[in-house]
């Protein structure tokens, strides 16, 4: 081989330096001159090629070596090798050893590593791909095709890489590109498996639609290339149901209304289970009026929006309305036959989110008969309240068990017995009357049974006869509780009724009962134990749990400074919130981020601060714990206040609770604000002891973020 000489290379003890120009090597002995071009050479030097050609001196003596053309045809014949033979490792030490001596090969080159790296299963070689990625981004003269990005971030997506393919994503966007709609979805619906990439997923859907919102602002014709379909607004949404960040699916479901996205069937289930975990009844309200009239093909599916409007009810305390939403479940589904299910999917409703009088309030496009059968999400909605069967929607136990709770604190037993009749005849159409039973039985178990009678009472008195096995039960309730008196009433009325029972021999009887009267205990149990036990266990758990529960005022005055806060009548949401201090009632973190949101709306950020105090006091009392959805929020204001010691502060929090920090997010809105902030004013320089802080708190927020 013919080595021509270009370089120079000067043989001393112990260093090595290198310029674009020259290559400067000082080694010790004719071993380290050796070592050294192996790695250059490879297997060249093995075979001895490059020995016959080259000799080397001792260390005190200079030789000048040089070669113009052949280490980088060999480096390059090399890697091009090592890609061929899927050797990645090699490919990837031999890249590295030619951009140490000639800077990048040209970019057919890369994009085929990068390529191959990409289609690799193994973590490393993705993070390889990745680290190369940003490598050349570094060089402004260089180019990556768009596919190539794409491939590289589905593949990180698929292996649970979350962070760095939301970069590659991110760095797109910046130059208004994003995948397809279709590779979109797969890339979200791998993101959002694991909590760090949901949180991720969320902050980068948000940025996606601002994008959008900004370039339809501008009128641009690319727009619509950037708007996000149903499907990733789903995929977002119930990752934030999973892993408990309703208040980011809050501003998810908003950021629905502004881009213009129309929720489907999915969708509003989904939404549902956010307003019930935030605690929105009047919001869900709203999508119930627009579900209770579809057809029974779709009781099914939306069991679970009845689910979350009960749910909240009952946190309202409002039995009467819980009692009323029973009844009306099945109401009106006869009258509206699915003569043909696609006839109204080109007509979406709108639905205000707050108050439907706000002049410049947001509504969000629904269309609750589109339902996608193919949908990657899984309807496993809880089943504590509604339950579906026979086509219809029938209350639980537990449903029962808090509603018969809650008319009993409430001291409004015959509105129980009335509801109990309208159940019977809207559900049980043959005339069973198993429910009422159970009920009677259930507070029978707990020692009601002035209640039980006068549920009795009430079904007599409207002419509905019970089965002779709930006087028995109760019958053999005042006997065990020596009531004899109130046994003989209940006699009475029993033979007024016709009804004949048998009482057992296990009875203790009073002397003024008649011995042929009675039912056998065989004939109790037969027609309770079906549903007696799991009614009766489920009252007493809830009369344990509903000493335990939240009060429903924090409910109502939550939801009042929703409402004000949506309004932008912050006056009113603060003296709402001053009213729950005065009380002694403890604010959630719902409370804050209302308030918070509010303020945000009108640039506020001062008043942020002010309740971020609260917030902190009421946190070192161990009675408040905030999410990451809620420090999220606050970081973003406090950086668009500049409030930068708030900042490091509400980041040391989110530290210590072993939160994930989307530095990019932060760092973007920091150069969208603050790109030229003190960039030339030095500590020395400041003209007060304010100033001086403060430049330190910036500096130090430029250190986290890797602002340079």
């Amino acid at each position: 081989m013919a080595i021509k000489l270009t370089r120079k290379v000067f043989v001393n003890p112990c260093f090595l330096s290198y310029n674009s120009s020259r290559f400067l090597v000082r080694l010790s002995s004719d071993h380290d001159t050796r070592f050294f071009l192996s790695k250059i050479f490879g297997g060249l030097l093995e075979s001895g090629v490059i020995c016959r050609h080259l000799s080397f001196s001792p260390a005190t003596s200079l030789e000048r070596l040089s070669w113009e053309g052949s280490s980088h045809t060999v480096l390059l014949t090399k890697l091009e090798n090592a890609l061929k033979d899927l050797k990645l490792d090699e490919a990837w030490e031999t890249f590295n050893d030619f951009i140490r001596l000639y800077g990048f090969p040209n970019h057919l080159l890369v994009s085929r590593f990068i390529t191959q790296l990409s289609y690799s299963s193994s973590p490393c070689s993705l993070q390889k791909a990745y680290d190369l990625v940003m490598m050349v981004l570094k060089e402004k003269s260089y180019h990556l095709q768009p596919d190539i990005l794409v491939k590289l971030a589905l593949s990180l997506s698929r292996a649970q890489m979350p962070i760095p393919s939301s970069t590659i994503l991110r760095l797109m966007l910046e130059k208004g590109m994003l995948p397809p709609m279709n590779v979109l979805q797969l890339l979200f619906l791998h993101m959002v498996k694991t909590e760090v990439g949901a949180c991720i997923a969320s902050n980068l859907l948000i940025q996606i639609c601002d994008n959008y919102v900004q370039f339809c602002s501008g009128k641009s014709p690319c727009a619509n290339l950037l708007k996000p379909d149903t499907v990733i607004f789903n995929l977002v949404l119930d990752a934030c149901v999973r892993f408990g960040s309703s208040l980011k699916g809050q501003q998810i479901i908003e950021l629905m209304s502004q881009t213009g996205v129309v929720a489907d069937g999915h969708s509003i289930i989904i939404i549902a289970q956010i307003h019930e975990i935030n605690g929105q009844r009047d919001e869900l309200k709203k999508f119930k009026d627009h579900v209770a009239p579809l057809p029974v093909a779709f009781v099914s599916h939306y069991r679970q929006l009845y689910e979350c409007l009960l749910s909240l009810h009952f946190k309202f305390d409002d039995i009467d309305a819980a009692a009323e939403l029973l009844l009306d479940m099945n109401r009106s589904r006869g009258s509206h036959p699915m003569d043909d299910p696609g006839k109204d999917f080109q007509k979406p409703r709108f639905v205000p989110i707050g108050s439907q009088n706000l002049r410049n309030g947001l509504k969000i496009q629904i269309m609750p008969e589109l339902i996608h059968k193919d949908s990657a999400l899984k309807e496993e909605g809880k089943s504590d309240l509604v339950l579906f069967r026979d086509k219809k929607l029938l209350p639980s136990n537990r449903a029962l068990s808090k509603l018969i709770n809650g008319y009993k604190r409430h001291g409004k037993m015959d509105e129980l017995s009335k509801f109990l009749l309208g159940l019977k005849k809207e559900l049980y159409s043959s005339g069973e009357s198993s429910v009422i039973c159970d009920v009677i039985d259930a507070c029978i178990s707990l020692g009601w049974v002035e209640i039980a009678h006068d549920i009795l009472d009430d079904m007599e008195s409207s002419g509905d006869s019970l089965d002779s096995s709930a006087y028995m039960a109760l019958l053999t309730a005042y006997y065990k509780r020596n009531m004899s008196r109130e046994a003989n009433v209940l006699l009475k009325q029993v033979r007024k009724a016709g009804l004949v029972i048998n009482l057992a021999n296990n009875i203790v009887l009073s002397k003024n009962v008649p011995s042929n009267v009675g039912r056998s205990p065989l004939s109790i149990k037969e027609a309770s134990s079906i549903y007696q036990p799991s009614l009766s266990k489920c009252l007493v758990e809830e009369v344990s749990d509903a000493e335990k529960a939240v009060s429903h005022i924090i409910y109502e005055l939550n939801s009042s400074i929703y409402f004000f806060s949506k309004a932008k009548m912050m006056g009113d949401a603060l003296n709402i919130y001053r009213r729950m201090q005065e009380m002694k009632i403890q604010p959630t973190e719902h409370t804050f981020m209302y308030l918070v949101c509010g303020y945000s709306s009108l640039e506020m950020y001062r008043d942020i601060t002010i309740l971020w105090g609260d917030m902190k006091r009421i946190m070192e009392t161990g009675s408040l714990t905030l999410s990451s959805d809620l420090y999220e929020f606050l970081l973003l204001n406090f950086l668009r206040g500049g409030y930068f010691e708030r900042v490091m502060e509400a980041i040391g929090y989110m530290n210590k609770c072993n939160m994930y920090v989307d530095k990019w997010m932060y760092k973007s809105e920091y150069l969208k604000i603050h790109k030229n902030l003190y960039r030339s004013l030095k500590a020395s320089k400041a003209r007060t002891e304010a100033q001086g802080k403060r430049l330190e708190h910036v500096k130090a927020f430029k250190k986290w973020a890797g602002i340079n």
